[in-house]
């Protein structure tokens, strides 16, 4: 399938209700045409991996095809500064999330962009590196305890971020990190337990917010079944 086609197919599905719809849940109204993701993934299963086609489509500035320029591009493809580059144009929330989550949690820069990314002042691209993490705590089964170790000063740096994007995500990262196995779990539950005390709205919300999740029963049992499960 070509560009041009593409871009044609995307416009028959514009949807200026649903586009209004996501606007009122922070998602970026300009050069959006209201299209699902849902509908875009299966776009991207006829597709298939295409780099080429991902970066004509993310050139295009249309929010839609940049989603579906995350959902094509080859994660074994992506240059540092692409990533830098897609990164400096994120503009919405759901943008920055499924490049970090469905793409850039794959590439081998990941980690490296996780540390840079962190002390930026852009929002998105600040939030870009706790959704890596938190990305790379649910898809990276060959990281040991040690690789996500590392993270949780960031994470508690972060923690003093009071914009809304920020804060949320670095939430992500510490709860995602924390579900991954008991041993993170109780180290992610010691780190919330620290930011809990560091005196900044943003902090107090993201401490209460992840305790809650990661000493729940739900949580608890199912990491104790997963280490069962790894013990056999």
């Amino acid at each position: 399938m070509q560009f041009e086609q593409i871009i044609q197919k995307l416009q028959s599905l514009s949807n200026p209700d649903a586009a209004c719809g996501m606007a009122r849940y922070g998602i970026n109204p300009q050069n959006n045409l209201g299209i699902s993701v849902y509908q875009l993934r299966m776009i991207a299963k006829e597709i298939g991996t295409d780099h080429g086609l991902a970066l004509q489509l993310w050139a295009s500035e249309i929010h839609d095809a940049r989603l579906l320029a995350c959902f094509i591009e080859d994660p074994h493809q992506v240059t540092e500064t692409q990533m830098d580059d897609w990164a400096s144009a994120f503009d919405s929330w759901d943008i920055c999330d499924q490049a970090c989550t469905s793409l850039f949690d794959q590439s081998i820069f990941a980690y490296i962009k996780v540390h840079q990314w962190s002390t930026r002042d852009e929002e998105f691209v600040k939030r870009g590196a706790f959704a890596l993490i938190a990305g790379l705590a649910v898809h990276d089964r060959t990281a040991n305890d040690d690789d996500f170790e590392q993270f949780f000063p960031l994470i508690k740096t972060g923690a003093t971020d009071n914009r809304n994007y920020v804060k949320k995500a670095v939430n992500w990262a510490l709860r995602n990190i924390g579900k991954r196995n008991q041993l993170l779990n109780t180290r992610a539950i010691q780190t919330a337990y620290e930011i809990q005390h560091i005196p900044a709205s943003s902090a107090r919300w993201i401490a209460t917010d992840a305790l809650r999740e990661l000493t729940s029963e739900k949580v608890q049992q199912r990491l104790c079944v997963k280490k069962k499960k790894k013990v056999r």
